[in-house]
């Protein structure tokens, strides 16, 4: 905050702006466009991780393991994301207490289960009830890190899975007629060759991930959502040095920029991403290419 912000009152239009606008709470929804970003730069390598995984265990050979990863790909796909984020936060959380609770309070003789209540002791609490406020926002970010990873996983193993077999299968053969085996065909063949039938799916998906981070304040995480509609309600001198009426318009819009360029960004570096990988291939993309330096 500036100097010369002491008395609200005396301040012009220019000076009383400044002001209003470099406030600790405004301070901390600048902070959140740097959490949205920070999370979808974890985020979405986490999730291709558990997509990979996710489509490598649907097409395994393994029936188990080919059973796993078909399911997980059917089931997360098929439960709104709503759902999903109120539902999993929930049964991780008492999942982490109910086994901190098993090893730290062993002579723990009341039920766990109360009615519906979920009671442990204090010190199986996650995080504890005494920890630093930043402790709780660091397990709040990372339990939604988690859970967005799991839930755009899913999405993204149904695409990779469609890429894996949208390799040719003259490649795959004629790896085989080399003596390649299995594992071999697999990682130096399709592989290498998935990612441009994968992208324009994974483009989508990226476009959807940015668009369900204003989701966070489902899991606790104080978003540029939250503190837009939080700052832009209406304030009255009874509550705060700066008040004003209803600008949530305002705040909102400013959202709408923020998501207009950052997905038009998205666009720019994924068009370039998809013109690297089609250079060469026998896809739409690559013809184009190529008759374009005809």
């Amino acid at each position: 905050m500036f100097s010369f912000c002491t008395d609200p009152d005396t301040l012009s239009d220019l000076a009383w702006m400044a002001c209003y606008l470099t406030t600790g709470k405004h301070l901390n929804f600048y902070y959140a466009f740097g959490t949205v970003l920070v999370l979808l730069a974890i985020t979405a390598p986490t999730a291709l991780a558990f997509g990979f995984a996710g489509a490598s265990a649907a097409r395994s050979r393994v029936l188990p393991l080919s059973l796993i990863g078909k399911g997980y790909i059917a089931i997360v796909r098929g439960v709104p994301d709503i759902a999903f984020f109120l539902f999993f936060v929930i049964a991780l959380d008492q999942g982490l207490e109910f086994l901190k609770h098993q090893w730290v309070c062993p002579d723990w003789d009341q039920p766990i289960r109360q009615g519906n209540d979920f009671l442990v002791c204090q010190a199986a609490k996650v995080p504890l009830g005494n920890s630093p406020q930043w402790v709780h926002k660091t397990y709040s970010f990372f339990v939604a890190v988690f859970t967005f990873a799991i839930v755009f996983g899913a999405f993204a193993a149904n695409v990779l899975y469609g890429a894996m077999r949208a390799v040719p299968r003259a490649q795959l053969e004629t790896a085989e007629a080399y003596g390649m085996t299995h594992r071999q065909t697999f990682w130096r063949i399709t592989v290498p060759q998935m990612w441009v039938y994968a992208l324009p799916g994974l483009s989508n998906l990226w476009m959807v991930l940015i668009k369900s981070t204003p989701l966070l304040f489902l899991l606790g995480v104080e978003d540029i959502v939250y503190w837009a509609r939080e700052l832009g309600g209406t304030k009255t001198p009874r509550f705060t040095d700066y008040p004003h009426g209803d600008w949530r318009m305002w705040y909102f819009l400013v959202l709408l920029v923020f998501y207009l360029a950052f997905t038009r960004l998205s666009e720019v570096v994924l068009d370039r991403v998809m013109a690297r990988l089609t250079l060469g291939q026998a896809t739409t993309g690559g013809d184009a290419q190529r008759k374009a330096k005809a």
